[in-house]
């Protein structure tokens, strides 16, 4: 499969390849799908994109698209994650826990791949393979550098996700997309408390001023989670009562008031019990 997104037009284009996926196929895949047999079991065959109107299609593809590559970018973070735990030599049920999470990822890579094909195709996207993921700064020492990707993947990219997923999971119409994301809420449930499980061995090892400095890498992170809710808040337009949206067309109030419910419930509060001192954002 091939899913390629337009660029901004500022970006020059001989440093970017266009975001593209394939499957090997023959004994890696057999292996794979008896691995995860729930993405041939999704009812793939029960989608009739013909049914909608085009700009229905367009805004669907698009989403289904980007939703694939955020999935690829959070797979490399999740390996990066890996590693910096080993080197921490943090707990090894807490690391063997979470090697499961970039199978998932890729999982999901997969699923919203394959939704953005049975819709039509996949839009445009061009990046640089690169710069995926922002790796810790190498001047910290194995325990910062694992608490800096874990506070800013899991305490708050994936703990925020997961009731936003389970706002959209509950809104979707047709069971196609439905079912993707009812299997992507049921693996993102593990992910978004795992980072709690970690700060609560790691934290009493560190000192009042790494619990500080971990707090700006959580304001890092939800600094452009934010900026993205304020444009969607700048910019919402009225969306149409249709079954092919890939978030089940929750209405752009509906989400904003879910996802700042959610910042607040599910990263700000957790992490300040833990005295880690996040500013009110």
């Amino acid at each position: 499969m091939s899913l390629v997104i337009p660029k901004p037009a500022e970006w020059p284009t001989d440093e970017l390849e266009p975001f593209e996926l394939e499957l090997f196929g023959e004994g890696p895949e057999r292996r794979y799908r008896r691995m995860r047999p729930e993405v041939e079991a999704m009812p793939w065959d029960d989608f009739d994109a013909s049914v909608y109107e085009e700009d229905v299609l367009l805004m669907a593809r698009g989403a289904w698209t980007r939703a694939a590559f955020q999935e690829h970018r959070t797979a490399a973070a999740t390996l990066l994650s890996l590693r910096a735990m080993v080197e921490a030599r943090a707990p090894l049920d807490l690391i063997g826990f979470a090697t499961r999470f970039p199978q998932d990822e890729l999982v999901h890579v997969e699923l919203c791949a394959r939704m953005a094909g049975a819709l039509g195709g996949g839009t445009n996207i061009l990046h640089r393979p690169q710069e995926l993921i922002r790796d810790p700064l190498s001047s910290l020492s194995p325990l910062m550098r694992a608490a800096d990707i874990v506070v800013r993947l899991y305490c708050v990219g994936e703990a925020v996700s997961i009731p936003l997923l389970r706002g959209a999971w509950h809104a979707a119409k047709h069971p196609l997309p439905k079912a993707i994301l009812g299997t992507i809420v049921r693996d993102e449930a593990a992910h978004g408390t795992f980072g709690f499980w970690f700060l609560d061995w790691a934290l009493p090892l560190l000192s009042p001023g790494e619990r500080a400095e971990l707090a700006n890498s959580a304001e890092r992170a939800i600094a452009p989670i934010e900026q993205l809710w304020h444009e969607i808040a700048q910019g919402a337009a009225p969306q149409p009562d249709s079954e092919a949206h890939p978030l089940g067309w929750m209405h752009s109030d509906t989400y904003l008031e879910m996802a700042h419910a959610a910042m607040q419930s599910q990263v700000l509060t957790p992490l300040r019990d833990r005295a880690i001192p996040v500013r009110s954002l």
